[in-house]
């Protein structure tokens, strides 16, 4: 964090009215000299005025002694300048003066009314000494140079100053807007860091959720039925021994596709090491923009991160209804409309909603009739899972699955996500019914 704006002025702490002791100290000496000044000018002012010289030492100290306050009051310093100018003292006084007035945040038109103010006073005192001067013989120039030499001297006490003054005060408020810019860009910087933190906080937990589907999706379906089939394995090894040579067979062939899916899921999982590392050197602003364009692919459905191919399609139904058959349920297909190709996100996740309807079949309503059908419509596809309720017969056989309630939540996710419509929900029959309609 650096030190910039209020915490600037907060880190500079003085006595007073002072922002740091080194201005104090300063003005102090600055006053002190002026007040010398004015103190030794005193002496002749009291002698030509004809006063008490400790009255004159008095007044020059008190004069002098105003350059104190000019960081406080700029313009009581310069007004006491020009009133003590016809004693002839205070020179110091109404130079520093002038510059501070220059360099303060007053108004324009104040400065240059006092500066001009400062001018004339000068011009009028040393035209009247000047002249003097020339008359007792103590000056030797002619008449004619006398207004130039006033208006020459005038001029090189107050326009210097003034000059001078005007180019720091702008100096200084250069400074200041580039702090203020500092500040607000420093502050911009960690509002975009933290905006990028939650977006990729969010695009982590969307891409975990994501990720956890399709491992629900790939594992629930391949081990019901391979449990099924085991189940059907163990009821037969003895009494035909054919057929549980052929439920292992098949055992052996879902394990080898859930592992294989598997393997391609984490494949593409580790091959993102490599671009997590090459990310982490990015600089904070290409963080931020990464992170929203993550964000918003991850809001179009396009994913982030991880993806797993193009997935199942609707074509490998057949296949799919094919294997449920062979695990003992009685399945029939039905297709309405001309079949026609989708988005592969589409395709997909049709295919993961009749595939997770079927698993839930077998795990809670093994033995029932089962209905699907698929709908090709003009924009948007639908596809139902019916079951009948389960034979009297298998209730009390049914075999034990475990489930942990995310089957139904990740198809209305998934179907949310591409806009479409999900509905689940058990039958007047006592049956369960999935039932999704997605845009095309």
């Amino acid at each position: 964090m650096t030190t910039t704006g209020e915490e600037h002025t907060a880190a500079l702490t003085g006595p007073w009215w002072w922002t740091r002791w080194r201005s104090a100290g300063l003005d102090a000496g600055l006053a002190l000299v002026s007040a010398g000044e004015c103190a030794g000018e005193g002496i002749r002012f009291a002698r030509d005025a004809g006063i008490p010289l400790p009255v004159g030492i008095v007044f020059g100290l008190v004069a002098g002694s105003v350059l104190l306050l000019r960081r406080r009051w700029p313009i009581a310093v310069v007004l006491v300048s020009i009133a003590v100018a016809p004693a002839q003292m205070g020179y110091l006084m109404g130079i520093v003066g002038l510059y501070t007035l220059a360099a303060s945040e007053l108004p324009r038109r104040i400065i240059g009314a006092l500066a001009g103010m400062a001018m004339v006073g000068t011009l009028i005192v040393t035209f009247v000494r000047s002249h003097q001067g020339v008359a007792d013989g103590g000056l030797k120039i002619g008449d004619w140079l006398v207004p130039i030499v006033a208006i020459t001297t005038s001029l090189g006490v107050t326009a210097p100053p003034l000059l001078l003054g005007l180019y720091v005060g702008a100096r200084r408020r250069l400074m200041e807007s580039l702090r203020e810019r500092a500040d607000s860009l420093e502050r911009e910087l960690q509002l975009l860091a933290e905006r990028a933190e939650e977006r990729a906080e969010w695009a982590r937990n969307e891409e975990r959720t994501r990720i956890a589907r399709e491992m629900h999706d790939v594992v629930a379906h391949r081990v019901s039925l391979m449990v099924v089939h085991a189940a059907a394995l163990q009821a037969v090894a003895r009494k035909d021994p054919e057929k549980a040579v052929r439920n292992a067979a098949l055992v052996g062939d879902m394990g080898r596709q859930a592992l294989t899916e598997l393997r391609e899921m984490l494949g593409v999982l580790r091959s993102g090491d490599g671009l997590e590392r090459r990310v982490q050197g990015v600089p904070l602003a290409a963080v931020g923009v990464a992170a929203a364009v993550a964000a918003s692919r991850v809001v179009d459905g396009e994913g982030v991160g991880v993806g797993v191919g193009e997935g199942p399609c609707l074509s490998e139904l057949e296949e799919l209804i094919g294997q449920s058959a062979a695990a003992g349920m009685v399945v029939d297909l039905s297709v309405e409309g001309d079949v026609r190709l989708y988005g592969a996100e589409v395709e997909q996740t049709a295919y993961r909603v009749v595939q997770e309807a079927l698993t839930n079949v077998h795990k809670h309503a093994a033995g029932a009739k089962t209905h699907v059908r698929l709908a090709h419509r003009g924009d948007e596809v639908a596809m139902q899972v019916e079951n009948e309720p389960p034979p009297e017969a298998v209730l009390g056989a049914e075999v034990r699955f475990p489930s942990g309630g995310n089957g139904l939540l990740g198809m209305k996710e998934r179907v949310a996500a591409l806009g479409g419509v999900f509905v689940s929900g058990p039958t007047e029959a006592g049956g369960f019914r999935v039932s999704a309609v997605i845009p095309a």
